[in-house]
């Protein structure tokens, strides 16, 4: 195989029930001169064997697979540990519980094809939830300014040589998504119209748990890189806006704000990963 123009890192923890999906997925992009580096870190279920089990698959579709096995966990030290691997200057960091459309991969390689640092992503897509709570909550939420705003990347998102070399190592923070997003000005983070499914997690306790996590990272990059925030260039969400948004979906107004009220009752508690 040709030295491969985009590496695809995707950082795995206890995601056996749901990397299949997203390889299968994947590798159905096509022979796009590729590689997938799955790094499974600190599982305690069969991530590392089912990823290599796509061996197969990969190669016929044009793809090099590679599966690292981390004792250790924590996306951070599996994003480096991908990193250090990777064979292209083009990256992409998906999520092992997102699915991308056929077209998606492609679209980001072929923007990504040049000098000028560039964040790239696709146009994400809730897929319906089993849990009624998280459909209340994840029809709102995507109305809110961030799910609005350019190129949230949540679940995906790629840069190329001049735009990897904002930052070095990920450093070992919460939201890591949001710092890399935030090494680029929202002139410089571009979305594509093919989709990708980006599930949301079901229940409200798991919400919960994922929404301050969400909060805590945040609120981590504004202590850590005072500043940075200023370039996520959403829309204030006023309160004029919020009660438009609370009258056109009340449900999903009084979902998404028991979570706020419960996510604020529990703050100091500590926070877990919700799946």
């Amino acid at each position: 195989m040709l030295t491969p123009r985009l590496s695809v890192i995707i950082p795995a923890s206890n995601e056996a029930a749901y990397i299949g999906a997203c390889l299968t997925a994947l590798f159905a992009s096509g022979p796009i001169n590729a590689e997938c580096i799955v790094v499974a870190n600190g599982c305690r279920d069969a991530t590392a064997a089912v990823a290599r089990g796509f061996t197969a698959q990969a190669e016929a579709a044009g793809w090099a697979l590679t599966v690292l096995d981390l004792p250790q966990g924590g996306k951070p030290n599996a994003l480096n540990a991908g990193d250090r691997i990777a064979k292209a200057a083009m990256r992409a960091y998906l999520d092992a519980d997102v699915v991308v459309s056929p077209d998606l991969m492609a679209q980001l390689l072929a923007a990504l094809d040049g000098d000028t640092p560039l964040y790239a992503t696709g146009t994400a897509h809730i897929p319906r939830a089993k849990s009624a709570v998280t459909r209340a909550y994840a029809r709102f939420w995507q109305r809110l300014p961030f799910a609005q705003s350019p190129a949230p990347g949540h679940g995906l998102f790629a840069t190329n040589a001049a735009g990897r070399a904002r930052w070095a190592e990920f450093p070992g923070i919460i939201s890591d998504d949001t710092f890399v997003r935030l090494q680029f000005e929202s002139d410089e983070r571009v979305q594509f119209p093919a989709t990708y499914e980006w599930p949301m997690i079901e229940g409200f306790a798991a919400l919960t748990k994922v929404r301050r996590r969400q909060d805590a990272g945040v609120a981590e990059i504004n202590r850590l890189y005072p500043g940075l925030l200023a370039r996520e260039a959403k829309a204030p969400l006023t309160k004029a806006r919020l009660l438009d948004l609370a009258l056109r979906d009340p449900i999903g107004f009084t979902t998404y704000a028991a979570v706020s009220v419960a996510v604020r009752l529990k703050r100091g508690k500590g926070w877990s990963r919700g799946r």
